[in-house]
């Protein structure tokens, strides 16, 4: 599999091969927290048909580990800036001038801070299962703290356990996921390096963060789409709804949410099928 060193770090990636005129903008795929390239698999399947399709693994998630000692790793690599520097740089190196961001979760968060960053590159932004904008001081300290106690606890053994695969195939999602990708849930949660974990988790959640972001989208002059699982426990449609309301295209239309019925936090397993239509229906919607 190609990897790119990006500022030292090697960086794993896959980019399908156009069979087609490559005019079209790449779409890039980015993942959540404590996952993986690997989980746009079956989308990309689809759409590769049709675009060219960039997945990768973030920093310190995936196959994307250090083989030098991560003691070295300074906190500050692991804010939504420095990830959206390793994908500027990424998308320098592989020489893609215009691009639809796909992001789920945390990576639709780092999707809108790129799509910022590079405005003449980013063509426009999908959000999966990502919203936000509301500071809850008690939540949001319990989800620091149970994530921060998920990441420092996390032996090795945990791969060899029985049965583990299946808890984490019914975990954040309405119908449960092929014992396949509960697996691949274990071996991402478990491989997840610990300074990348906590360190993305603590910097995107903090209060000063939480409150920029809908000032992030307000700003954002492309267009820019959320897609909600409307039973998705960990990220409510009422909030993903909060975040879409600050864009110029919720204020124009009414909505740019998307509500996807039967589905939880991972809608790119759960609803690959309805997903796939809709990323199609957007990009020819803004197709010039």
């Amino acid at each position: 599999m190609p990897k790119i060193d990006i500022l030292g770090f090697p960086h794993f990636y896959e980019l399908t091969t156009p069979t087609f005129s490559d005019t079209s903008p790449v779409l890039v795929f980015i993942h959540g927290w404590l996952l993986g390239k690997s989980y746009w698999q079956p989308l990309v399947q689809k759409l590769s048909l049709n675009y060219r399709c960039l997945t990768y693994d973030m920093r310190g998630f995936g196959e994307s580990q250090s083989s030098e000692n991560n003691e070295t790793e300074q906190e500050n690599h692991y804010t939504l800036e420095s990830y959206a520097r390793d994908l500027q740089i990424l998308l320098n190196k592989l020489e893609i001038k215009h691009a639809w961001l796909v992001g789920h979760s945390l990576g639709g968060i780092l999707a809108l801070t790129m799509a910022q960053l590079e405005p003449k590159i980013i063509t426009g932004v999908i959000c999966l299962n990502t919203g936000g904008g509301i500071y809850l001081k008690e939540e949001f300290e319990r989800f620091r703290l149970i994530g921060e106690k998920l990441v420092r606890m996390r032996p090795t053994w945990l791969l060899k356990c029985p049965l583990l695969d299946l808890v984490f195939s019914h975990t954040m999602v309405h119908r449960p996921l092929a014992r396949q990708w509960g697996k691949q849930r274990v071996i991402d949660f478990v491989i997840a390096d610990s300074k990348a974990a906590l360190g993305s988790l603590m910097n995107s959640t903090t209060e000063e963060e939480v409150h920029l972001l809908p000032q992030l989208v307000a700003q954002l002059k492309q267009p820019v789409y959320f897609i909600a699982g409307d039973k998705d426990i960990v990220m409510e449609t009422k909030y993903v709804r909060h975040l879409a309301s600050f864009h110029w295209l919720f204020k124009e239309t009414g909505s740019n949410v998307i509500e996807i019925n039967d589905c939880g936090h991972i809608a790119m397993l759960e609803q690959t099928d309805i997903i796939e239509s809709h990323i199609r229906r957007l990009l020819e919607k803004h197709t010039i």
